[in-house]
């Protein structure tokens, strides 16, 4: 996602450096589109006015904000951080707390549309932040799609959450739904076609599976295991309000156990294939 994103930036002539986390690839080929190489977090922390993150969890924001050499090492007083990471609330209200010490601004602005929207900067990003804060990341945001304002720190990610996990709850249903048709003997080009006109119409059904499992493929799309670590995220936030979410937690334990026959880098539809194999 990093990759494309910052892409995005730099169509829209904004000076981009970077540092590699994991494909030094992806970092040479956009040193083709003008980005240019920090040494590391404090190093790119110390030349820019807003440091922009986008990693997969909690501990790998962690580390880059906070762990030897850092962004918090080099990051200047009235500096910006925006993470664009799918997190727990929980966590970016304490990355906010943690960087106002040291007198920077956070906002947490997690993204949904995967890859595909990530090159043609049309993005869908959920924002958290100050009404000043958000004033000043917005033409950065704008750059890689469009930026909903959603209220505090912390909210950005709160929205994110409850978009992951209707789309864990939905595939599933999907799933058990279709794979239900399909044992019935009904053609499921038929029942799709009817759904789409019905209350159970859903972006899932008529947008995602005829991509992925439907075409008899579950690479490429959104990796299973980063959507379950999002399913967990919004649990961990749940329990910090006492609020009851059996129906999600059922979910985490069904990707869970798919994950653990090998299939967390498949896309997420993959849930699919615990119930082909039932009888």
């Amino acid at each position: 996602m990093g990759e494309p994103m910052a892409r995005s930036l730099r169509r829209a002539k904004i000076p981009v450096g970077a540092i590699v986390h994991r494909r030094r690839e992806a970092l040479e080929r956009l040193l083709e589109d003008g980005v240019t190489e920090a040494a590391g977090g404090a190093a790119l922390a110390a030349q820019s006015d807003a440091v922009i993150l986008c990693l997969p969890d909690s501990p790998q924001v962690e580390e880059a904000l906070f762990g030897s050499a850092g962004v918090a090492e080099g990051i200047r007083p009235g500096s910006i951080v925006i993470d664009m990471s799918t997190l727990s609330p929980v966590a970016s209200k304490s990355f906010a707390t943690r960087l106002a010490a040291l007198g920077v601004a956070f906002v947490d602005a997690p993204v949904s549309g995967g890859p595909v929207r990530a090159a043609s900067g049309t993005l869908t990003i959920m924002v958290g932040a100050s009404p000043a804060d958000f004033a000043r990341v917005e033409p950065l945001l704008r750059a890689m799609g469009t930026p909903h304002h959603l209220g505090p720190v912390g909210m950005g990610e709160t929205v994110k959450l409850v978009n992951q996990v209707i789309i864990a709850n939905v595939m599933i249903a999907n799933a058990e739904a279709l794979t239900f048709a399909k044992l019935a003997g009904a053609d499921l080009d038929a029942v799709r076609k009817v759904l789409a006109t019905a209350t159970a119409s859903n972006y899932i059904l008529e947008q995602w599976l005829p991509k992925t499992w439907l075409a008899g493929t579950f690479e490429g799309g959104f990796a299973l295991d980063l959507l379950r670590k999002d399913v967990a995220a919004a649990l961990d936030a749940g329990r910090s309000m006492v609020h009851p979410m059996p129906a999600s937690a059922l979910a985490y334990q069904l990707y869970t156990a798919r994950s653990a026959e090998g299939d967390g880098a498949l896309d997420y539809s993959a849930i699919a294939k615990s119930y082909e194999r039932t009888p």
